[in-house]
């Protein structure tokens, strides 16, 4: 019976791989979102007391025989049932990290798993503080403002430009793609304010500002840390969204 459902989860990535925007069902919580054909979106289904159960974001980025993940599902389970299913659809594919853009369980909160597998892991060093701080497993490999690296030769840059979300938060700026991940600065169309535990609402629209004003003519793609993918609209809608705060 295993073997009939990977075959089956194996010939629909094989369209997913071609087609943007087809769901791929893991598990109850977890799902794929294909982005392009280099990008799958990870979705995980976290329950919280204060908005429900809500979807929370991270993206895989397939170059050639290597990959690297941008956050991982919020709890170990999760990113075991999501490490399992990309082993067996992508084996010839080697994780060559994943790259937490802010201390909150929805970024990092499964890393452990990660880890267990010998996967390296990239965070701000505020991050990294935070993560600590926080009870939270810490990554590894701690940057400053700006990480520069390159997977099956494809460029990657992540970077931090100012406190909004939480004072650690980053974004994932993916040249060849035109892709920006945004993380949970960035709210999808229609989203609201979300969880500002940790915020400041103040510097939030100056933080997006400076990301538009980096990116917002080149990014395609933007994704948010929760909802649906869009383009360089959602920088503006989160501008407008924090301004006069």
């Amino acid at each position: 019976m295993k073997n009939i459902f990977w075959g089956f989860v194996l010939s629909v990535i094989a369209t997913l791989q071609a087609q943007a925007q087809t769901n791929v069902p893991i598990s109850k919580n977890l799902e794929i979102v294909g982005i392009s054909s280099n990008v799958l979106m990870h979705v995980s289904y976290m329950q919280t007391q204060s908005f429900g159960k809500v979807p929370c974001n991270g993206l895989i980025y397939i170059t050639g025989k290597e990959a690297v993940f941008m956050d991982t599902p919020h709890d170990n389970k999760l990113s075991k049932q999501l490490l399992d299913w990309f082993a067996i659809t992508y084996p010839g594919v080697a994780i060559k990290g994943v790259i937490i853009e802010h201390f909150h369980a929805d970024c990092l909160g499964g890393l452990k798993e990660f880890h267990n597998r010998g996967i390296k892991s990239y965070a701000n060093t505020r991050t990294i503080a935070l993560a600590e701080k926080n009870g939270f497993t810490v990554p590894f490999n701690g940057f400053g403002d700006e990480l520069k690296m390159k997977f099956g030769g494809k460029r990657i840059f992540s970077r931090y430009f100012g406190e909004a979300h939480t004072s650690d938060n980053i974004v994932t700026w993916l040249p060849d793609e035109g892709l920006l991940f945004g993380g949970c600065m960035i709210k999808a169309a229609g989203g609201g304010k979300g969880n500002l535990d940790d915020a400041n609402v103040k510097e939030w629209s100056n933080t997006v500002s400076k990301i538009k004003a980096e990116f917002g003519d080149r990014a395609k793609i933007v994704v948010p840390g929760h909802g649906d993918v869009g383009g360089a609209e959602l920088l503006d809608y989160t501008i407008d969204m924090f301004s006069g705060n």
